[in-house]
């Protein structure tokens, strides 16, 4: 019997595969999406999507469901010796701006998050098929066929493996997975339930000895994330996680009885990988997510890391599998994601070094971890092929483009920048009136793959814009603030559909626009 042809076949249903599930289905991409569990994970293992990851899940259409199952992040008490001594918000200066509406990382259970995420590609008509195990890969010049434990083929144009740190697909592939596991370092972890300490603290309790973190999961009654250093047998070696175990411990360094840990699920013993993927494409497969780089979970950068590689992967992928874009266009999901990757691994070992010298420490703790580039919007892609020669003072192409409140010029409706971007399309925007021609020229010549609007300061002249449709009246000058752009200037700034700016030009060069979609993004060479 021949395989089942699909156009890109996922393999992990987690939040990186989800999401790039998502994105190709909502751009009528034909998308099968695999997992080798038999039933989807109650895990609650990441702790939350950071503020670039919530403006992935706005134009997802899943971040309000996310906000309203989620907390904002807790204030962290340190204790020594059961004694509280200290008390910390790494979060609290981390204030919404106009260009950057999510300034905090939201707290939820990875599950819950997973659910919203199939939720939402339900809409879509797809769904997970559970109990499906790659274990063979085979591809040719025009296509991929992959073989399950089952017997079952599924033919594909593409896969993409989101199969975690164990990837099937990275293993088939022959990739190599380069890196260290310190076995010095470990944790034991799971969830429990307790009754007793304050669930509007993330508390932790380190001493010289070991320690034990516990942190209230959003959206329960009782449930929290319980971490700590393992106990050790009578020959030095580790002791297994278990709820006996998980007393013991909490006893020890909380001074509390063991038996307000009534409960203990998902129990898991975690040691700092730090590993990355020499390659993430062979052909017509790719890597993403943990599949492609594992690190130290200090300042929660590994699923955040796993869904913004789906979301740059995701339009690129869509518009060669369309027709709209060489194969090429696809050599820049390496180009661009491979470096943020090797970026996030120092980053977050030089923060767990820095975590572990401050735990020595009374009042040292968790708070460390934290730095506006552990939980900000990203730097972007200024060293990309796809990145155009342009910028203003305040932004090069190839960065992320900023948010900014305006409002709807025709009907007064507030509209935000975000909201202009939402969806799979390219977004040209044009401050001053002489980018009017521009504007029109270039939706004219791309309709349908491109939405150009005209931001203005407020005036009736932020009506004039193409096809009908209307322009952006940025009445508190946030977006020309945001852009850099001076009074009386006329620029274009070109959006890719993973809300980066493409390019900067002035209005002067309409040309510029058409040459880089036509050269780097929407149509064949």
């Amino acid at each position: 019997m021949p395989p089942s042809p699909t156009t890109v076949l996922i393999v992990g249903s987690g939040p990186t595969g989800l999401t790039l599930a998502i994105d190709l289905a909502r751009r009528a991409v034909d998308v099968t999406i695999i997992d080798k569990s038999p039933r989807f994970p109650r895990s609650s293992r990441a702790k939350g999507p950071n503020a670039r990851s919530l403006e992935v899940l706005e134009d997802l259409g899943v971040v309000e469901e996310v906000l309203a199952a989620g907390s904002a992040p807790l204030p962290m008490r340190k204790y020594r010796g059961g004694v509280a001594i200290a008390d910390a918000d790494p979060f609290a200066d981390m204030l919404p701006t106009p260009d950057s509406p999510y300034a905090r990382p939201r707290m939820i259970a990875q599950w819950r998050l997973e659910e919203a995420l199939r939720d939402r590609l339900a809409t879509y008509g797809v769904r997970v098929g559970l109990g499906r195990e790659l274990v063979g890969l085979v591809q040719d010049e025009s296509s991929v066929t992959a073989t399950l434990a089952d017997g079952d083929e599924i033919g594909a144009r593409y896969v993409v493996g989101c199969d975690g740190g164990h990837s099937a697909v990275r293993k088939l592939l022959g990739i190599s997975f380069e890196g260290k596991t310190d076995e010095t370092q470990m944790m034991v972890c799971g969830d429990v339930e307790a009754e007793g300490p304050d669930r509007g603290l993330w508390h932790q309790w380190f001493d010289e000895d070991g320690a034990v973190m516990l942190c209230p999961i959003p959206g329960t009654r009782s449930g929290w994330w319980f971490q700590a250093g393992p106990e050790t047998d009578a020959s030095g070696a580790p002791v297994p996680p278990s709820l006996e175990s998980f007393q013991r411990l909490f006893a020890k360094h909380t001074g509390l009885p063991g038996e307000l840990l009534s409960e203990a699920t998902l129990l898991s013993t975690y040691r700092v990988n730090e590993r990355m993927a020499d390659r993430y494409r062979v052909g017509r497969a790719f890597l993403a997510g943990d599949a492609a780089h594992v690190h130290s979970i200090a300042g929660g950068l590994g699923m955040n890391t796993g869904i913004q590689d789906a979301y740059n992967l995701g339009w690129k992928l869509a518009r060669v599998a369309s027709g709209q874009a060489d194969p090429a266009l696809l050599d820049t999901y390496e180009e661009e994601r491979l470096p943020v990757a090797a970026d996030v691994l120092d980053l977050s070992a030089e923060r767990l070094r820095a975590t572990m010298e401050a735990i020595k420490e009374p009042g040292g703790g968790l708070d460390t971890a934290v730095t506006p580039r552990t939980g900000g919007p990203g730097d972007g892609y200024r060293w990309s092929s796809l990145a155009r020669l342009g910028a203003t003072p305040r932004l090069r192409a190839g960065d992320r483009a900023p948010d900014a409140p305006c409002r709807d010029a025709s009907t007064g409706a507030p509209r935000r920048l975000f909201e202009a971007f939402a969806g799979p399309h390219f977004t040209l925007l044009g401050f001053g009136a002489g980018t009017a021609p521009a504007l029109r020229e270039a939706s004219a010549a791309h309709d349908g793959e491109l939405l150009a609007y005209g931001v203005d300061a407020g005036s009736a002249s932020g009506r004039d814009n193409v096809r009908g449709t209307p322009g952006l009246a940025d009445d508190e000058g946030h977006a020309r603030s945001a852009y850099g752009v001076e009074p009386g200037q006329d620029v274009l700034f070109l959006i890719r559909p993973d809300n980066h700016v493409g390019l900067i030009t002035p209005a002067t060069d309409v040309r510029a626009v058409a040459e880089y979609l036509r050269a780097a993004a929407l149509e064949r060479a």
